[in-house]
């Protein structure tokens, strides 16, 4: 399951999702995780209302199943979840490499309601609706 992170410094969960200047990518696996890549964005990403700067951010995070933030709006944190992915918010500037492990953790158990929904996402991205049907 690929997962982002909110981050200031590639290293943290410190940012609001809209003023974010990396949306660090990390596919995950029960096992291990590889960090994917990261996107930067500059600008003025401060808070100010202006919806568009959005628009980037969930393209990037198109095919994550949670997102992790220190903080998120209303209106963003709805854009987020009508594209499937679950926003996760963090109490504190968490390092990234621990949020990885206790979600592993978790994944090797048993997954709680939302994460399970989470990980759904994941295996219909990887379904192939292009076969053809066999005929009897």
């Amino acid at each position: 399951m690929k997962v982002a992170f909110a981050t200031q410094d590639l290293k943290r969960v410190d940012a609001h999702f809209g003023w974010a200047k990396h949306l660090a990518i990390y596919e995950l696996t029960p096992e291990s995780w590889t960090f994917l890549h990261s996107v930067p964005f500059d600008g003025d990403l401060k808070e100010d209302g202006n919806e568009d700067k959005l628009a980037p951010k969930l393209e990037v995070i198109k095919d994550c199943a949670l997102l992790y933030v220190a903080a998120i709006g209303g209106s963003a944190a709805a854009r987020v979840v009508a594209h499937k992915i679950h926003p996760v918010k963090v109490t504190a500037d968490e390092p990234i490499d621990e949020i990885l492990g206790k979600l592993q953790d978790v994944l090797k158990g048993t997954p709680p309601p939302w994460l399970r929904k989470a990980l759904l996402k994941d295996q219909a991205a990887a379904l192939d609706f292009d076969e053809e049907e066999e005929t009897v």
